[in-house]
């Protein structure tokens, strides 16, 4: 998913989009893209928007060695990534992970992840926002919430990185068409597992992410903060 503004990371996002982002003197995506080659991963499928020039010339000189597909969202100014995974739904057609390009963390700890039915998850610290989760006594997510509350000790912070099979991604899909057949284009897609899970349609093993070896950066703060947590590793 590399679809956004990157509004928040301005002025570093006005001539570059967020995944071009250089923390600790790599860029995001060249830090996924050396996960991927570690872990046998050799075809993107990216769903881009700002500046998707900008992300082609950049994977044309460095991922030469991969099949690459893109899928344009035009109107990625006014809508969410639900409205970008809907539309990459010609293009997949075999198991694999849905990773957002904004994340920046240790290459080991995706080992686990290159199995379907996975979600990352990690343990809540206060700079986390956005979904968190709550896990059955056999590590299997039972609850999405779409507010993150770091004083629930039993939710869990998700970390936007999540393999499916072809028989989930359909479950998946189909209320994907469902939310974009009700014009609701503003939502992220992990309202979409949050309903499947809900209605126990949808089963996602958590893969543990430890909290001081990740980081999502959306703000000049958070990729201060993830600078230093890399340097520091």
């Amino acid at each position: 998913m590399a679809a956004g503004t990157g509004s928040r990371l301005r002025p570093l996002t006005l001539d570059a989009p967020k995944c071009l982002t250089i923390v600790a003197g790599k860029s995001i995506l060249q830090r996924l893209l050396d996960t991927f080659r570690t872990h046998g991963i050799n075809k993107l499928i990216i769903a881009t928007g700002y500046l998707e020039q900008r992300v082609r010339e950049y994977l044309n000189e460095h991922a030469s060695d991969m099949t690459i597909e893109y899928v344009f969202n035009p109107d990625y100014q006014t809508t969410n990534n639900i409205y970008s995974l809907w539309l990459t739904r010609l293009a997949i057609n075999e198991p694999f992970v849905l990773i957002e390009s904004d994340l920046v963390f240790d290459t080991e700890m995706f080992q686990d992840m290159v199995q379907p039915g996975r979600i990352a998850v990690s343990e809540t610290l206060p700079w986390m926002n956005g979904t968190t989760l709550s896990l059955n006594d056999n590590n299997i997510v039972s609850t999405f919430y779409m507010s993150a509350n770091p004083s629930q000790s039993q939710h869990y912070k998700t970390v936007n990185i999540c393999s499916l099979g072809l028989e989930d991604w359909y479950k998946v899909l189909d209320k994907l068409d469902y939310y974009i057949s009700t014009k609701n284009l503003n939502s992220y897609y992990e309202v979409v597992l949050s309903d499947l899970v809900a209605n126990k349609t949808l089963m996602l093993e958590a893969v543990m992410f430890e909290k001081n070896r990740w980081y999502e950066i959306d703000t000049l703060e958070d990729l201060h903060a993830a600078d230093q947590l890399l340097n520091h590793n």
